[in-house]
Formats: structure tokens, sequence, C-alpha cells
């Protein structure tokens, strides 16, 4: 069990890393909107898969949150409340490291942020009533 939670850890260490440069990168100028948006991808991506982790499911190799959310509804339906948010977030997991493959605006990246804080959140509280699992897990202050 340990192990497990240390691996769990790790994976929430990195999404909070994730959703914390995404806001950091809100003080460039000009914002790197698309870089932004990815790393709001990335948080809410390995916060889910660090949630199924916990749940002994190997999480698959996939970027397609909305299909990461499905997975974890299947073991608590109550991940559904972020469905329509990991849906929105998908869009950034992959297209916006590559020039030309999509055009993201500030009221996008807004919305990511939003979104990936929503996921976050949400993971957050639903480990934190496995168990006392986060008292270890704190996240990162802004």
């Amino acid at each position: 069990m340990d192990d497990k939670i240390t691996i769990v850890k790790e994976w929430l260490k990195f999404a909070w890393n994730d959703i914390n440069c995404a806001k950091h990168l809100l003080s460039m100028c000009p914002v790197p909107v698309e870089i932004v948006c990815y790393h709001c991808e990335q948080a809410a991506e390995k916060a889910l898969k660090g949630y199924l982790i916990y749940q002994n499911t190997e999480p698959p190799k996939t970027h397609i949150l909305k299909l990461l959310c499905k997975i974890c509804t299947d073991i608590d339906e109550s991940f559904e409340e972020i469905s329509e948010q990991c849906g929105n977030l998908t869009l950034y997991g992959v297209q916006p490291r590559y020039p030309f493959e999509i055009e993201i605006t500030e009221s996008d990246m807004k919305k990511a942020i939003l979104d990936a804080d929503r996921v976050m959140e949400f993971i957050h509280q639903r480990l934190a009533l496995i168990e006392g699992i986060t008292p270890d897990i704190e996240k990162p202050e802004d």
C-alpha cells in the first residue's frame, strides 16, 4: 500500500506542477496561450491517472481525458461532474505543441485554467475522502 501511495503522490505532484506552471506563464508577455492550455491538459491528465492508480486500475496510455474520466466514472459515478471539463481540455493534449495545428484564444486559455482547476480540486477532494490519503498530498500554494 505504501508504494502505491508514493506513486499516487508523485502523479499528483506532477499534476500540481503543471497547473502551477500554467499559471506562472500568465505573467509572460505575450502570454503563450497554447503552452498554458497544454499544461492545463497535462495537469488534469496526470491527476486522473493518479486516481486510477490509487484505484488499482492501470491508466491507458492516452491523452483523451474524456476516456480517462469515463474509466474513473465506472469506479465512482461522481466523476460525471467533471466530464465536461475533461472533454474541453482533451483538445489541448497534443495539438498546441505544434505550429498551425490549432488556434487558441485568450478566452480559450482562461476557460482551460478554470477547467483544469475544477478537475484538480475535484480529484483532490475525492482522494481526501479515501483513507485520508491527502493530508500528505498537499497542493502547492499559489
